[in-house]
Parts: structure tokens; C-alpha cells; sequence
């Protein structure tokens, strides 16, 4: 059966750029800026993405491209004969599974917030009161499993349309919607009252702040940020290369792509910083940000309840992008494993998704008790840690290898898919710097990952990876 193709440039940017944005752009990002410091954390990241990030991005793309399959396929299409790097395919698959396993409630999350926006239940709360919300909707099952059943209806029945009618088109609407309501919001925050000092922090680099949060964890910190907000090492990307056509070179595409994610990442700092510093709220909340504090924020603006659920719509899209895009990926690797039909491969999907997402919706009442690390952890730290800490930065790594070394798939042939059509190209130049010193970047996150990592008291991530092989 002939491979199904995206109908237009404009589709596979946006829903490429669906992928990587997410919670880690509107909710994890601004955070983090507030807890580095501002404007140097920005410039850093920026940095980062560039000579990181957009490199392992046209990696994924050429290895789709070239191949014509998904992650869980497209190695035994361009490995040397007797490798084993398929088994990587395989173990890709598994990390989109492990992703949505705890992404699918999350995403629950800001549909419920959006319904509870929507619906007034914030009216009349205070700051002491709004937290009790959040407590409420967490110990409450059945209310986690509903909206993680939402989640995963909408992400699997869009799949279920095809790459065209469904995946591209909703995806298309859902982004274009995502910018128009970002850049709404943004304009709102800039003008509030006192909300200049949040610009001045967000916009304007204060070296002393930088050596004051400790140089080396703000570095490593925002080289973090621009790799997993692209959700590279675990073939995300890969996938949409698949579906895309010989006429643009795919370094000016991952490029695009970045920028999308970049522009979504900034505007969400633009709503956020002078929101909070109108209101004196504290911009280093970390992740309380979006569901403690920003609802506080509303509630004391003009028409709050109507910037509230202009919000919680935008991370809803931002989230839900996510989840069509990684269930696409799943469904896709499904089909050429296992050679099912696209339906077929929805409706099996989607209920082995909804089971393996139970955990973690139910690990903050129900199964509480489950507690994999240190006080206060459960299954959403779990498979948090086994994805971000783990998987993508090992996969990255493995990608990167495969790509620009002879015993792989080889930087000859890499340049060569990643140079056909017009565009931005891959030089000769930068072929030191892709096999040498970008996957040692790659192993520094990973290495200060687990260093930093405290999954009990005293033991790091390290250990517990040493622990597992004695």
C-alpha cells in the first residue's frame, strides 16, 4: 500500500511543530526562566537550540524520509546488514507508548481546568483557596480518569481520520487556533498595569542574576530545555519526515519547525512575566505556575474568567497537538509491525492506551501508596524519568551516531537525504561538529540528568541506574 503523503508544506510544519509544542513549551519553559533568572536563561536556550537541537531534528527527518517508514521500522530499511540498530526502532516505539502513559493526564488536566475556567468555578476563590482545587481534581479518580479518557478519544479518533483528513487538518486549525489565542493573550499581559517590570525581567539579561543562580546549573539548565522541548531521541519527528515529499532540503524545514516552538515558548513568557508581576506573584512558582498561581492572576483581572478559559483552551491545543502527533507515530509504527489497517490499529491503540494510562491517572488517589522514588513521587514521576531522563537523551545519542558514522547509516547518506530539495543545507564543515562534539552535548544531559536527579535521600539517578545492573 503506497504511503500516504501530507498534502502541504504548511500541514507538516505546524504539525511537526505540534509535536515538539507542548507543556514543556507554555508550562515548563516560563518556569524555568523564572527560576534562572530571566532574560540570560532565554538567550542560553536560544543558543542551544540552534546547535543542538535543529541538527537532531534533520537527523529524524532524513532518517523518515528516507526510509518511508515509521521508528519501529525505518532502521531495518537503512542499517548495514547483520546491525542490530532496529532494536532501537523497537525500543523508540516503547518510548512513545511510556510518553502518553502519563502525558494523556496531563493533557486531562488542562481540559478539566478549561471546563472548570469555563464554567465559573474559580469565581470567588482566593489565593488560599485556589490551591484546593487542584487537590480536589488529583484525588479525584474519577474525574482523572475522565478527562485522561477525553484525551485519549480525541488524540485516537483524529488518528483514526487518516494523515490527511485527520491528523494534518485538525492539527492545521488546532496550531493556527494555538497562535491567533497566544498572540491575544500576550497583547492583554503586556498592557496590564505594572506589567512593564515583567518584561524588563523576561527581556532584559541581568548578568548578576546569571552568577548569582549558579553559571554552570542556568547552562546545562537551558541546554535541557532546548532538547526535550523538541521531543527529540524517540522518532516523534522521524514519522512526519515519512509523510513528506523530495522538495525541500530538511535542514531549512527543522529550522522552521524550531522557530515555530520557539515563538510558542516566548509568547508564553510574554503572557505569563508581566501577568505576574502586575499581581506581585512569585515568577520562580515552578510547576504550581500554571495551576495555582495563573488562576489567581485571573481572577484579578477585567473579564478574568474570560482570559482564563481563553488560557486553558491554548494549553489544551498545546497538549492535545502533542498527543495526535505522538499517537499518529504509534499507530503508524503499529501498522508496518504488525501490518493492520489504520482502523484497526486506532481501536487496538486506543484501548491499550487507555489501560496504560490508569497508572497514572490513578496514582495520585487510588494507588497513592505506589511511591517508585523518593516521599511524595508515583507513577507520573516514574514514567517521567524513564522518557526525559533516559530514552530520549540515549535515543538522540543513537540517532546522532547512526547518522554520521560508517557503521551506522553514514554521514554520506545522511547528507544526501538532508540535501535533497531546495533549502537550507547540511555542509561539509559541520560534519566534525555532528559526530563529535553534538553527541557529546547529548551525553552531558544525560550524565547531569541523573547526577541531578534525587529519586531517594542522598542517591542519584546514577545510582539507581548502577543499582538496576549489579
Amino acid at each position: 500500500m503506497e504511503r500516504e503523503k501530507l498534502s502541504s508544506r504548511l500541514g507538516f510544519i505546524l504539525l511537526s511543530a505540534g509535536c515538539a509544542i507542548g507543556i514543556g513549551n507554555v508550562w515548563k519553559f516560563p518556569w524555568m526562566v523564572g527560576q534562572y533568572g530571566g532574560a540570560i536563561f532565554v538567550l542560553i536556550y536560544l543558543f542551544f537550540l540552534i546547535v543542538m537541537g535543529i541538527p537532531v531534528m534533520t537527523m529524524e527527518f532524513s532518517l523518515g524520509r528516507a526510509s518511508q517508514k515509521s521508528p519501529a521500522a525505518m532502521y531495518k530499511q537503512l542499517e548495514p546488514k547483520g546491525s542490530k540498530w532496529h532494536w532501537h526502532g523497537y525500543t523508540a516505539f516503547a518510548g512513545n507508548y511510556i510518553l502518553m502513559m502519563f502525558y494523556t493526564t496531563v493533557t486531562g488536566w488542562m481540559i478539566n481546568y478549561f471546563v472548570k475556567m469555563a464554567s465559573g468555578k474559580f469565581v470567588g476563590t482566593t489565593p488560599e483557596t485556589v490551591p484546593n482545587i487542584f487537590g480536589e481534581m488529583v484525588s479525584d479518580p474519577i474525574q482523572m480518569v475522565l478527562f485522561m479518557a477525553i484525551a485519549v478519544i480525541i488524540g485516537i479518533g483524529v488518528c483514526a481520520l487518516g494523515v490527511n483528513k485527520g491528523v494534518e487538518k485538525v492539527s492545521k486549525y488546532m496550531m493556527l487556533a494555538l497562535l491567533a489565542i497566544m498572540v491575544v493573550l500576550a497583547i492583554n499581559s503586556c498592557f496590564l498595569k505594572g506589567g512593564n517590570a515583567g518584561l524588563k525581567f523576561y527581556l532584559l539579561p541581568d548578568w548578576n542574576k546569571f552568577i548569582n543562580n549558579n553559571p554552570g546549573s542556568v547552562v546545562v539548565g537551558a541546554m535541557n530545555q532546548a532538547f526535550f522541548t523538541l521531543s527529540l531521541g524517540i522518532g516523534s519527528m522521524a514519522i512526519f519526515g515519512s509523510y513528506l515529499d523530495k522538495k525541500r532540503s530538511l535542514m531549512g524545514e527543522a529550522v522552521n519547525v524550531a522557530s515555530l516552538d520557539t515563538f510558542v515558548a516566548f509568547t508564553s513568557g510574554l503572557i505569563i512575566f508581566p501577568a505576574a508581576f502586575a499581581f506581585n506573584i512569585p515568577v520562580d512558582a515552578g510547576p504550581n505556575l500554571i495551576f495555582i498561581t495563573l488562576p489567581n492572576v485571573f481572577n484579578n483581572l477585567p473579564g478574568g474568567r474570560i482570559w482564563g478559559t481563553l488560557f486553558f483552551v491554548f494549553m489544551s491545543f498545546a497538549a492535545l497537538s502533542t498527543v495526535i502527533a505522538v499517537f499518529e507515530n504509534i499507530i503508524a509504527c503499529s501498522m508496518d509491525m504488525f501490518k493492520w489497517g489504520r482502523k484497526k490499529a486506532c481501536l487496538i491503540n486506543g484501548i491499550a492506551l487507555f489501560v496504560l494510562s490508569l497508572p497514572c491517572a490513578l496514582g495520585f488517589n487510588v494507588w497513592a501508596d505506589f511511591v517508585p522514588f523518593k516521599s511524595g513521587t508515583n507513577f507520573l514521576d516514574l514514567e517521567d524519568f524513564i522518557v526525559n531522563f533516559i530514552m530520549l537523551p540515549v535515543g538522540a545519542f543513537l540517532f546522532i551516531v547512526f547518522c554520521t558514522w560508517k557503521f551506522g547509516w553514514g554521514w554520506k547518506n545522511f547528507k544526501e537525504e538532508a540535501n535533497t530539495g531546495k533549502g537550507l543545507k547540511v555542509q561539509n564543515w559541520m560534519r566534525i561538529y555532528m559526530q563529535f562534539i553534538l553527541p557529546i552535548f547529548v551525553l552531558v544531559i544525560l550524565i547531569y540528568g541523573l547526577l541531578t536527579f534525587e529519586y531517594t535521600d542522598g542517591k542519584t539517578g546514577i545510582d539507581l541506574i548502577v543499582g538496576l545492573f549489579k
